[in-house]
């Protein structure tokens, strides 16, 4: 696949960008990695150059310790977590980047029956089972309050997308974009899977079982997991999940492009190993949405009936305690009464939540709507091409 295009304008000029700069210094994803990835991580990206050569040296050093670690850990629960069986089929949320996923998987996170990927099982998932407890009370102190990209709370406790696990512990995920920026082709086939050897996608099941056995050891309940990534992969998950759930949320296309940019533009400064690279990054957001939408469209009749509940964005923002039991209703999920409070008593700090926002003037509009309408018809969105917008980011 060629490299993205570098000819499309952006979304809006930085200036109109309301978020708060991220305090993340030297602390990225890639401090997760053992010594040998890191070292694949340095083959595959380098020869890097002079810039966050500091981050790279604590990545280096920390490699060694999380290497330690799981030795450690495997020593102590190998056995246990071979034997565990996952017997609870999980619930997958689905949805393109900046959809609304978080506020999902936040939203089911109140309920008790269930469990969940937090930051620091995704970004250590080699040893969360032996040092999580002690790490997380010695360390929460040194993360940022809020993440880089939005204004949403971040801490070790908080959900997480299990795409970083499998990108740590296998290096076969598409965010693998932060490795190799402005370069699509490096990193297009770990999307939907399907180009993958035979041999990658065994590495890359495993991983993804790994994660799950340790999850259900650390807490035998079914777990919620949500990663734009999976909306890729219906029938990976089928394949390894039969009776697995999914919601799948959607949005204003326009919304979901400006954050979409946003993002990116954070996360690739925030995890950069050498020059932060934004070539591109416009016309590969679309490309992205494109495939990711047109992918799920294509695959989701695999989902047997009863086990698939889609939403919209805007209507769970403004009434998530009726989407929400919608969504219980229809999937035919226990325990609505006892979470249906808890969602209630949220609603007051769901509202007072101050979301970015970004300007998008007509001809950008016009532009995004010519290639994506497609999308604004499927999930019935207006045009809006006689007016100029503000648009709220989640």
């Amino acid at each position: 696949m060629p490299t993205a295009d570098t000819t499309s304008p952006p979304a809006t000029s930085p200036a109109k960008q309301r978020s708060r700069s991220s305090g993340q210094g030297l602390c990225c994803i890639w401090h997760g990695l053992n010594r040998a990835n890191w070292r694949k991580v340095c083959q595959m990206g380098g020869p890097f150059p002079a810039e966050n050569r500091l981050r790279r040296w604590s990545i280096s050093a920390l490699s060694w310790l999380n290497s330690w670690h799981e030795f450690w850990e495997n020593q102590i629960y190998g056995r246990r977590i071979a034997a565990t069986e996952i017997e609870h089929p999980p619930i997958f949320i689905l949805g393109h980047w900046r959809s609304g996923t978080t506020l999902l998987h936040n939203l089911f996170a109140l309920d008790e029956q269930f469990t969940f990927p937090n930051l620091y099982q995704v970004m250590f998932s080699g040893h969360f089972l032996l040092t999580e407890r002690i790490t997380t009370a010695l360390t929460g102190w040194t993360l940022p309050k809020t993440r880089p990209m939005d204004n949403i709370p971040a801490g070790w406790k908080m959900s997480q997308e299990d795409e970083f696990s499998l990108l740590l512990g296998s290096l076969i995920s598409p965010y693998t974009m932060l490795l190799f920026q402005g370069n699509r082709a490096k990193y297009a086939r770990t999307f939907d899977l399907t180009e993958l050897s035979e041999g990658e996608l065994a590495q890359w099941k495993a991983q993804f079982l790994l994660l799950m056995k340790k999850l259900t050891l650390r807490s035998n309940r079914p777990i919620i997991l949500k990663s734009p990534s999976h909306t890729y992969r219906v029938p990976v998950l089928l394949d390894l999940f039969p009776q697995a759930k999914f919601v799948y949320i959607h949005r204003d296309p326009y919304a979901v492009y400006n954050s979409s940019v946003h993002l990116r533009r954070a996360i690739f400064k925030e995890n950069a190993l050498g020059r932060h690279n934004y070539n591109g990054l416009e016309e590969d957001t679309l490309v992205t949405y494109e495939n990711c939408i047109q992918r799920y469209e294509a695959t989701k009749a695999l989902i047997p009936a009863g086990q698939l509940h889609e939403v919209r964005f805007d209507e769970l923002e403004v009434d998530p305690l009726g989407q929400m039991q919608q969504i219980y209703e229809a999937l035919q999920l226990p325990g609505w009464e006892q979470v249906a409070p808890k969602i209630q008593a949220q609603m007051g700090e769901h509202a007072s939540y101050r979301k970015n926002q970004f300007s998008m003037d007509p001809v950008t509009m016009q532009r995004l709507y010519k290639r994506l309408q497609f999308a604004f018809e499927l999930y019935g969105y207006p045009s809006r091409l006689d007016e100029s917008s503000t648009f709220d980011a989640a």
